[in-house]
C-alpha cells in the first residue's frame, strides 16, 4: 500500500506577509535615504545632505525591515507540529 505524501510548505500566508512588509520597508528607508536633488549644482545644501531624515530614520527603517525578513524566513509555520513534518518525504 502505498502512503500518500504530504506537500508541507515551509512558508504560509503570515510568513509572506511579514517578507512583504519588510521588503517594503526597506524600499521606504532606502528612498528616504536617496532625498531629493539639488536644485543647482554649483551650491553645497548641508542642511539637505545632512538632514536628521538621511542619517537617522532611513537607517533605522532599512535595519528594521531586514529585522522583519529575517523574522519572516525563521518563523515556524503553525500547521508545523513538529520537525518529522519537515523531514519525513
Amino acid at each position: 500500500m502505498k502512503e500518500k505524501e504530504k506537500s508541507t510548505f515551509l512558508f504560509n500566508k503570515s510568513n509572506y506577509t511579514f517578507l512583504i512588509i519588510g521588503v517594503l520597508l526597506n524600499i521606504i528607508g532606502f528612498l528616504l535615504m536617496i532625498g531629493g536633488a539639488a536644485e543647482s549644482l554649483d551650491e553645497f545644501n548641508p542642511d539637505e545632505l545632512f538632514s536628521p531624515v538621511r542619517l537617522t530614520v532611513a537607517p533605522i527603517l532599512i535595519l528594521s525591515g531586514y529585522a522583519v525578513i529575517i523574522y519572516s524566513i525563521m518563523k515556524k509555520p503553525k500547521g508545523l507540529k513538529n520537525n518529522k513534518d519537515l523531514i519525513e518525504k
